[in-house]
């Protein structure tokens, strides 16, 4: 393990331990019941299972957006899904159609995370990989859109249905959800592996990353999202604050141990 690989998982281990130390997420204790349902549905309903099965080995787990991400913001896609459903009065096999469609979303959103305008063409390539599977072409359809629909700080494509434009928006909620603790706790860390980026980079970096934080939190789609997911940013950002700090003090230590600085 080099050196810079060696600070970062000690970072990742602090991130970890301070991530412990904040108040629970409330969206996971309030609404219990959607997220066992998600989890129930994520585990048994026979599209989703095909689909783990089948993007298992196609999703790279080596830049923060791999196959434990996809399968977080699909459980949690699902859970949104069934809370705003009901919300809206669908019965309950509606309900778990409409969660599966989004899980379905879920495990697929990030397919071409790592190609420019990954949405946009992840949502394509999405559409091609689901054809000929359990699914209506109106359900391919609202899958497509909401995954072209998943990247913040982008316009957002028109949707046609009610159901369409719940899907697109409960998407990118769960989405939005990994920019808090996730983002420090594992997505970080991954994608400066990847990268191989030198901490004075990821120092410079860092305050402009912090901004991004403080938008999302404003963006937010649905009742739920809006309801929960600023304590997602929120807690994100107290970890954040306190690993800059670490962060910057490293830093100095290895740049005055430099021989340059001598």
């Amino acid at each position: 393990m080099t050196g810079a690989a060696f600070f970062y998982a000690r970072l990742q281990t602090r991130a970890r331990e301070i991530a412990q130390s904040q108040p629970p997420l409330a969206f996971y204790r309030k609404e219990a019941e959607a997220v066992a349902r998600s989890s129930e549905i994520f585990d048994t309903a026979p599209l989703v299972v095909e689909l783990r099965r089948d993007l298992a080995g196609l999703l790279e787990e080596g830049y923060g957006h791999g196959f434990r991400h996809a399968a977080r913001v699909a459980l949690d896609a699902g859970a949104l899904c069934w809370i705003e459903g009901r919300a809206a009065g669908s019965e309950e096999p509606a309900l778990r159609r409409r969660v599966e469609i989004a899980q379905a979303a879920g495990l697929l959103h990030d397919v071409l995370r790592r190609e420019e305008n990954h949405a946009e063409r992840g949502a394509a390539l999405a559409a091609r990989f689901l054809s000929g599977r359990r699914l209506r072409s109106e359900e391919i359809e609202d899958i497509r859109i909401a995954i072209r629909n998943h990247e913040a700080f982008k316009p957002v494509a028109a949707v046609d249905s009610r159901q369409g434009a719940l899907l697109s928006n409960c998407l990118y909620d769960a989405d939005k959800f990994r920019w808090g603790p996730d983002n420090f706790t594992d997505t970080l860390w991954e994608m400066v592996a990847a990268t191989r980026m030198p901490p004075e980079e990821l120092l410079a970096r860092w305050p402009a990353g912090i901004e991004s934080l403080k938008r999302i939190r404003e963006t937010f789609r649905t009742p739920t999202g809006r309801c929960y997911g600023p304590q997602f940013i929120d807690t994100g950002l107290a970890i954040g604050e306190r690993l800059y700090r670490l962060l910057a003090e490293e830093v100095a230590r290895l740049q005055s141990e430099s021989p340059t600085s001598r």
